[in-house]
């Protein structure tokens, strides 16, 4: 399995892991009034699951994306397209004015 794959199940796994802690959190502090509502009706499993599944969507999400962005990047030193040292020379454009300033204020509205 390419590591890539590996890196995104490990987390992946570890984005639902702090899922169920978050929903556990807030079933135990009682947010909302939430461990109420979901022991006091015949559908309060399918709350849990549902609310651990969309809230590890978002956290393995999350997880994946910012161990995706804090990895390092090597660089290549025998690169030879690097334009960083490159000046820019800005161009300035003619722009001839068409119309008069009733013309003007009739578009523009004002």
């Amino acid at each position: 399995m390419p590591d890539l794959i590996k890196h995104y199940i490990r987390h992946s796994v570890i984005g639902f892991a702090l899922s169920a802690a978050f929903v556990s959190l807030l079933l135990y502090f009682n947010v909302a009034n939430l461990w109420h509502l979901v022991t006091h009706t015949d559908v309060g499993f399918l709350a849990i699951f549902l609310l651990w599944l969309f809230n590890g969507i978002v956290f393995a999400g999350v997880q994946f994306g910012i161990s995706i962005m804090s990895m390092r990047y090597d660089e290549d030193d025998d690169d030879d397209d690097d334009h960083r040292g490159m000046m820019i020379r800005t161009v300035p454009i003619p722009v001839e004015r068409t119309g008069t300033s009733r013309q003007n204020r009739q578009i523009f509205g004002k």
